[in-house]
């Protein structure tokens, strides 16, 4: 071959690459008429299922997806959660494990899938501050949801963070992205119309140029607050014709469809398991599909609220903090496996495909093991790994020394009144009490308990420790500004109590990696307990802790979330991939216990 022939084929290789790349990654469209989506321009009909991947161990994305798609789903939405990828202000991960953003969105279209990002800023989903970053309630007057300077620095910065990870993959440069909603329920909230314009100028200024939708409940007020002109209605549920004809006369000249339809719902500590109506779903799907209404079913696989992640409500019980799992009832439950609904929405969806057309066969389940009786033994204690306190005249938030999550150890000596009626004004969320090292009681703010009875000590300078939990925070409706720890003060018979010591626990990864044992025998409650166990094949388990009253699970490193007493949550789930073959370890934070209990590991959540 000469010189010249192999010049004039690098040149025909050169001018047919892009041809080729362009084939494989084939661009589409996607826009409105004014009742339908069009894809390609043709009317079309999304069955989407909801995942979130920051709930679910990136390995098991691709399981998920997979499992949506053989129920009959042809679209995948996914809540995006703000403070899960920015931890500190300015400090952004989309890299690490489930943080990975944009391997989420590529699995996403390896499956022939397509994908509705609803990205926030706040989104609700039971989740943390509905995902606002807590860094934010640092800031004592803060407003939340609105044009207020502070928060729409931070959220537009956030908005150009995420811009850059989802732009490659917009429909409208060959990826799988439809569309994306603006802000979420705005009218369940309040009703500043110029914020939810800003949001939407911000994501197209920064290049997103896929259509916008909202969501909102099916009521006048809450559809006249929260949508927008030019963006699709979602609706949270769209279950009836009704529905449909009050959102496109309150939005006209956009597609409307049901961007909540719910087949299962959360669970919150105290409650009894959450486990809605099979039939009213299936009547509702059953309308949706004969009428070729859009929908998403929220949520088709919930996950799990590992770490610190689980929310709060604020209804008419009070303070209402969600369970660790979120396993939400929903047609592939917390393992990954089909449910008596799954199978049932399979079937009926599948009826309307063509006559020849057929559903993709369901992937074979995640293994599950069960793990003989670990016998942890005590460890060490908070006492024994306090850091260096901050002085603080009064008690203060969490958020005001700096810190988000887990605990702070609130300590001062009694002068004046040594004994008599405590009162926590107001304890955020529970707290276990000690006079002179003695355990006193507990504090909890879901039962209304802040004030407790110290008993009289001969001690010359009692010492009052306070050992506060911050539970998950509120992420719907009103009181979304719920700092942790004490919100206020401290009295004792009525006495303001002044000059606090402030012991930070943060239990992040540095606090644990770090914790060392005293060698001391402690009778005192605030005892880490470790257990050690070797597998030799790993799988998905279920760590019960029935045996255990309230605290934190950590599996080599990995935090599995929050346990209770009171349910009906009682075993924590632990996917494989926080497992090894060898050895193993487990350790567990008890607020109540001084002696460990033995401890099973099953193959499921009951």
């Amino acid at each position: 071959m000469t010189r010249k022939s192999i010049q004039i084929i690098l040149v025909l290789i050169f001018i047919l690459l892009p041809v080729s790349l362009t084939a494989q990654k084939a661009k589409h469209t996607f826009k409105f008429s004014a009742t339908e989506f069009l894809l390609d321009d043709l009317p079309y009909q999304i069955i989407s299922g909801e995942l979130h991947p920051a709930r679910i161990p990136a390995e098991y994305w691709k399981h998920r997806i997979k499992m949506a798609k053989a129920m009959g789903c042809n679209t995948i939405s996914a809540y995006i959660f703000w403070n899960f990828h920015e931890t500190e202000e300015g400090v952004f991960d989309f890299t690490k494990d489930n943080h990975n953003l944009a391997q989420f969105i590529k699995t996403v279209q390896d499956e022939d899938m397509w994908l509705i990002l609803r990205p926030g800023p706040y989104v609700c989903a039971e989740w943390e501050l509905g995902g606002i970053p807590p860094y934010l309630l640092r800031i004592p007057d803060i407003k939340l949801r609105c044009m207020d300077p502070r928060y729409m620095a931070a959220a537009e910065r956030y908005i150009a963070r995420l811009a850059e990870e989802i732009r490659p993959y917009l429909i409208t440069r060959g990826g799988p992205i439809l569309m994306i909603q603006i802000e979420n329920e705005y009218g369940s909230f309040a009703n500043d119309r110029n914020y939810l314009q800003k949001l939407k100028e911000l994501w197209a200024s920064n290049g997103i140029d896929v259509p916008t939708f909202t969501g909102d409940g099916a009521t006048p007020y809450m559809l006249e607050a929260g949508t927008l002109p030019g963006s699709a209605v979602g609706l949270d549920p769209g279950s009836s014709a009704a529905d449909f004809e009050l959102a496109a006369r309150m939005n006209p000249g956009v597609p409307v469809f049901s961007s909540e339809t719910y087949p299962g719902w959360l669970t919150h500590w105290g409650e009894s398991w959450a486990r809605p109506d099979t039939a009213r779903l299936m009547k509702e799907v059953k309308f949706l599909m004969d009428n070729r209404k859009s929908f998403n079913f929220y949520v088709i696989h919930g996950g799990t609220n590992f770490g610190f992640t689980a929310g709060a409500n604020s209804g008419g019980n009070g303070y209402e903090p969600d369970v660790t799992s979120y396993d939400y009832d929903a047609p592939i439950n917390e393992q990954g496996r089909p449910t008596y609904k799954y199978h049932a929405l399979r079937k009926l969806i599948g009826s309307y495909l063509p006559k020849k057309g057929k559903l993709p066969d369901i992937p074979d389940t995640i293994p599950a093991i069960e793990i003989p009786l670990i016998f942890p033994t005590r460890f060490t204690s908070v006492w024994d790994n306090l850091p260096q306190p901050v002085n603080s005249v009064t008690p203060n938030s969490f958020e005001a020394y700096g810190q988000d999550y887990g605990f702070i150890l609130y300590q001062t000596e009694l002068i004046g009144h040594k004994k008599g009626k405590l009162t926590v004004t107001d304890i955020h969320d529970y707290a276990v009490v000690f006079l002179n090292g003695q355990y006193v009681g507990h504090l909890d703010r879901r039962e209304g308990i802040n004030t407790i009875d110290l008993p009289e000590t001969k001690t010359e300078k009692p010492v009052l420790e306070i050992l506060v939990e911050g539970m998950g925070r509120i992420n719907f409706a009103q009181h979304l500004i719920d700092r942790k720890g004490i919100t206020e003060r401290v009295t004792l018979n009525g006495m303001t109590l002044m000059n606090w010591k402030i012991y930070k626990l943060p239990m992040d990864w540095k606090y644990i990696y770090d914790l060392r044992s005293s060698g001391k025998v402690l009778n005192k409650p605030g005892i880490f307990f470790k257990g050690n166990f070797s597998l030799a094949i790993t799988g998905d388990t279920y760590f019960d802790l029935s045996n255990y009253k309230k605290g934190i699970v950590w599996v080599n490193g990995h935090n599995l979330g929050r346990y209770w007493e009171i349910g009906p949550q009682k075993r924590l789930f632990c996917p494989e991939s926080y497992l090894r073959t060898g050895l193993n370890e487990i350790l567990i934070f008890d607020l109540h216990l001084t002696e460990p209990k033995p401890l099973p590991a099953l193959r499921t959540l009951e």
